[in-house]
């Protein structure tokens, strides 16, 4: 909604790529994402675009799922000052850009801000966290973790306590916690098993 002109400087989101990306096979985690070229810390690599659905379609589509399904559905949750809670769920399957190759890491070299440019709903926009060197991957947590508190115990006990909803993390991290994150209130039915990528959470914690 800012009124400043085309060139201000805070527009690097309308700008699109600026980097060369190129989409590549991983060992173990299927396709990934890498830059060919050295990206600054701090830059807009890129967006995570696709499909915004609604919480009940995004639950259908998930829950329609089998484990051959590659799942794309981010789910991202910005935490107000007033306690209200903003959900926005976004499928790039049939409809996105090449964030949806970008894989999980404990350590990431990326973080996704939500970023409103004339409407409500979020641009899910992806920053170097880091100075990322030419034919590194490119990854962010997607659990939302990223500069927020470490995983405590507890919720690493209940990761590892609840075999239906283990999938492994292959990031190769030093502080990986060895399961991808999920998100059960959007792909949890009891005997159900839930897939993939389905958490962003506290965006704006």
């Amino acid at each position: 909604m800012c009124h400043c002109g085309e060139f201000c400087q805070n527009r690097v989101i309308q700008r699109g790529l600026q980097f060369r990306l190129e989409v590549f096979k991983t060992v173990k985690k299927g396709w990934g994402l890498r830059t060919l070229e050295f990206i600054p810390k701090g830059r807009f690599v890129c967006e995570y675009a696709g499909e915004v659905l609604c919480f009940r379609e995004a639950c259908r589509r998930i829950q329609a799922q089998t484990p051959e399904d590659s799942n794309y559905i981010i789910a991202v949750r910005e935490h107000l000052y007033n306690g209200q809670i903003i959900e926005t769920f976004v499928d790039p399957i049939n409809i996105g850009n090449v964030g949806r190759f970008l894989n999980h890491s404990c350590e990431p070299n990326l973080f996704m801000v939500p970023v409103r440019i004339d409407s409500l709903v979020p641009k899910l926009a992806l920053f170097a966290a880091a100075a990322i060197s030419a034919g590194e991957e490119l990854s962010y947590d997607y659990s939302g973790r990223f500069l927020n508190v470490p995983l405590i115990k507890r919720e690493q006990e209940m990761l590892e306590e609840d075999d239906v909803m283990k999938k492994p993390c292959y990031c190769g991290a030093k502080s990986c916690v060895g399961f991808l994150p999920y998100d059960s209130s959007l792909c949890y039915t009891p005997g159900k098993q839930p897939f993939g990528k389905v958490s962003q959470g506290n965006s704006c914690a």
